[in-house]
């Protein structure tokens, strides 16, 4: 069972903006900081956070409406603010209006005058440039922080390289008054670091009993097939990518490398028995579901005895989050969307921040 393990306790102080489902207050919490207040707008991911830590301040509502209850004594202030208008899988919008919400960050910070700033978002805020000033945003966010009296440094890092089984990439502002940081320096990328003690007992042995985890063979496809044919009981079942079928990669996954990003997007799930994938091309005059007739692209077709999708835990495990930590939804997109859009920061942030 992955755990929520405290590395060591601290007086330190923090709050968090756009906590979502709670990953990067979860990583400080990990770190040995104490909580103070976090705010969230979308209902289902307050509710997560009121079942995992009832204790906990929360703030719902509009965080251009919100104004943190107190005013001094925090040390920390955590912020992943949205990345859809940024994202190379969203719409790469300079104009999309949820680009412009770290300045909510920058106006509570001004009001509170906290000692530490940790923002992330995508890798794409060091090129995609601001509609009025025509400077890349990571600038714009640095210069407007060093207009309130903050230093900020920012690097982008490859999870898998700071205990995360993912090769997503992350860019990570750390903003700080006066000397608060001066000698800080990023952590050091390791080994990468695999999805084998993540996922392989869940693939294997669907008796295991854990919060958002019902796993069930029997995936429905109109591009993958579950033939039922008989196999060797003591194969093992392989990840698989069951939707991009026009993807370059092969969707089969091995257990000794790092997980490609869990986005919103992306379907994965579970093949044992006869497992076999190859590429075909579509007959986009005759078939069902074309999107783009005009394209040449060849997509894959997975064949095995059982096919299955990755339940919440699974998605949730890999995005380390420890199987205590229950998420709360309506339907199964409302668990997907917090869980992929946590970020994969627990580790990460306990490095950054211990």
């Amino acid at each position: 069972m992955m755990k929520n393990e405290i590395e060591a306790t601290t007086d330190y102080t923090y709050l968090g903006l756009f906590t979502g489902a709670g990953g990067m207050d979860l990583g400080s919490e990990q770190a040995g900081f104490i909580h103070r207040e976090p705010n969230e707008i979308l209902d289902y991911a307050i509710e997560t956070l009121k079942i995992n830590r009832p204790d906990w301040d929360l703030h719902r509502g509009d965080v251009g409406e919100y104004t943190p209850s107190f005013k001094k004594g925090l040390d920390v202030l955590l912020a992943g603010f949205p990345c859809q208008g940024f994202s190379l899988g969203g719409n790469r919008d300079e104009n999309d209006e949820r680009n412009t919400l770290y300045k909510e960050v920058i106006r509570i910070a001004h009001i509170m005058q906290l000692r530490v700033i940790v923002m992330e978002n995508v890798l794409n805020l060091r090129t995609m440039q601001h509609p009025e000033t025509g400077k890349p945003f990571a600038r714009q966010i640095a210069e407007e922080l060093a207009a309130i009296g903050y230093t900020t440094k920012f690097d982008f890092f490859r999870v898998s390289e700071h205990g995360v089984p993912q090769t997503r990439r992350r860019f990570i502002f750390i903003a700080y008054k006066a000397d608060t940081l001066k000698h800080f320096r990023f952590p050091r990328p390791q080994k990468d670091t695999t999805i084998r003690d993540f996922v392989f007992e869940l693939g294997q042995d669907l008796s295991i009993k854990l919060p958002n985890h019902d796993p069930q063979w029997g995936f429905k496809s109109y591009a993958h097939t579950e033939t039922g044919a008989a196999f060797d009981p003591s194969e093992q079942a392989i990840p698989v990518r069951l939707s991009r079928t026009a993807s370059e990669g092969t969707p089969i996954r091995d257990f000794d490398s790092p997980f490609p990003a869990i986005d919103t997007a992306t379907v994965w799930g579970w093949a044992i028995g006869n497992v076999t994938a190859e590429r075909i091309d579509k007959d986009r005059d005759n078939a069902m579901y074309v999107r783009n007739p005009e394209s040449t692209a060849k997509l894959w077709r997975i064949k095995a005895s059982k096919l299955r999708s990755f339940t919440a835990r699974e998605y949730a495990r890999i995005q380390t989050f420890p199987d205590d930590w229950v998420f709360y939804g309506n339907n199964k997109r409302e668990l997907q969307l917090q869980i992929r859009n946590a970020g994969a920061l627990h580790l990460l942030l306990s490095h950054l921040l211990s």
